[in-house]
C-alpha cells in the first residue's frame, strides 16, 4: 500500500480530490460515520491555512484503500494537539494492517498528542490501544434541540 500526504502545504491532490476523500469517508466509515457535510467540513478545516491538519490516504493499484482525517486542535497543552476526525478502511482490506499502517502514519505527521473518538464496540478500539492510546476521560455532551 502506498500512503500519500495532503496537507495545506502541498494543496488538494490532483489524483484524488478532497471530495472522493469525502466520499470515500462517507462509503466506508458504515455505522460508524457521519454526514457527507460534516465529514467535507473537517477536510476543509485541515486544508485552511489558518486552522491545519492532514489527509492521509492509502491507496492500491490506484484506489484509495484506507483514509484519515486529522485536524489540529490550536489548544496545546490543555487538551491534545491534534484530533484524528475520521478513519476508514476499506471492507474488502480490513484485517489486512491497513488501518494499523494508515494510524503510525498519522502519528508520524503530528506534533503533539492526538485524540479520538471511538465507539466502545467498535474493533478498532484494539488498535488504537496496541498503539498506545488510552481512555483517560468518559465524554459527554450536550446537543440543544434546535
Amino acid at each position: 500500500m502506498k500512503t500519500i500526504l495532503i496537507n495545506k502545504e502541498s494543496g488538494e491532490n490532483k489524483e484524488y480530490s478532497n471530495q472522493s476523500v469525502a466520499e470515500f469517508l462517507f462509503k466506508n466509515l458504515d455505522q460508524f460515520g457521519d454526514k457527507l457535510e460534516f465529514i467535507s467540513k473537517a477536510i476543509e478545516y485541515a486544508m485552511n491555512p489558518a486552522k491545519g491538519g492532514f489527509l492521509l490516504i492509502g491507496t492500491e493499484a490506484d484506489e484509495i484503500v484506507g483514509a484519515v482525517v486529522v485536524n489540529k486542535t490550536g489548544m496545546d497543552g490543555y487538551i491534545p494537539s491534534n484530533i484524528l476526525v475520521y478513519i476508514a478502511v476499506r471492507s474488502d482490506q480490513r484485517g489486512k494492517g491497513v488501518g494499523k499502517k494508515l494510524m503510525q502514519g498519522a502519528m508520524a505527521n503530528t506534533i503533539g498528542g492526538i485524540a479520538l473518538h471511538v465507539e466502545p464496540d467498535n474493533p478498532a478500539k484494539k488498535l488504537y490501544e496496541k498503539l498506545g492510546f488510552t481512555n483517560k476521560y468518559l465524554e459527554m455532551r450536550y446537543q440543544p434541540s434546535n
